[in-house]
């Protein structure tokens, strides 16, 4: 799997999280909660740097 390709699906993956925790109401109940998932795409970010470097 190229660097690309990883990109990708892991910004639909986001896309898709934010759209339905939106059309459920838990948006602006997890508010205070929303560091949890930006630190796991960081990691993730972390690893496909590693995984992909040419």
């Amino acid at each position: 799997m190229k660097k690309r390709d990883f990109n990708i699906i892991v910004i639909i993956t986001i896309a898709v999280f934010l759209s339905i925790f939106y059309f459920l109401g838990l948006l602006e109940k997890s508010a205070k909660f929303m560091l949890i998932p930006i630190l796991a795409f960081y990691y993730i970010g972390q690893y496909s740097e590693r995984k992909f470097k040419k």
